[in-house]
């Protein structure tokens, strides 16, 4: 079994890329051998010392999470923290990208660098509306009921402008 390009994997802009690529390789690897054949896995990569690429190898679950929750924990992503994403949606790409910043704006002033964003995603188009992502990250020791309080409050007051009424706004909590 040949895996193409494992960097992609590794790269993709996503705290749970990591644990998706290990997951896939780990899965083609175990499927490559038949009955009591032993199979062989070639992974292509520009970082053979990567260290999901050696727990792949070495077929070390235990390592690999140990270490992804020690960076999680680094970067303050679950199962260290909540993630509230909103996705913002308009038929109009600079609209919503003005859009997004304004409220992503108003929501740093109450919640500071917990606020990312906002993101163009990967598919950024879909059904002629353009979208675009900001995350928030809920530390487990803050209040959630405060923080959404927050958020809605943030929302109200841009729909208070009239000319934000277009602008689609869908709020996920725990996003998967």
């Amino acid at each position: 079994v040949g895996i193409i390009n494992a960097d992609q994997l590794l790269n993709f802009p996503d705290f749970r890329s990591f644990e998706r690529s290990y997951q896939l390789m780990a899965q083609v690897s175990g499927r490559s051998g038949r009955k009591q054949k032993r199979g062989k896995v070639i992974i292509q990569t520009q970082q053979p010392d990567h260290w999901v690429i050696k727990e792949v190898v070495d077929n070390n679950y235990e390592n690999f999470y140990r270490r992804d929750l020690i960076e999680r924990k680094k970067f303050g992503y679950p199962p260290h923290s909540r993630l509230i994403e909103i996705t913002l949606k308009h038929k109009e790409n600079e609209y919503v990208q003005e859009a997004a910043q304004i409220l992503t704006e108003m929501l740093r002033k109450s919640l500071g660098n917990n606020v990312l964003g906002p993101h163009i995603p990967l598919v950024s188009k879909i059904r002629n509306l353009f979208y675009r992502y900001i995350i928030i990250k809920i530390e487990r020791t803050s209040s959630s009921v405060e923080v959404k309080r927050i958020i809605k409050h943030c929302m109200k007051e841009f729909f208070a402008n009239r000319t934000n009424h277009s602008v689609h706004i869908v709020p996920d909590v725990d996003p998967v």
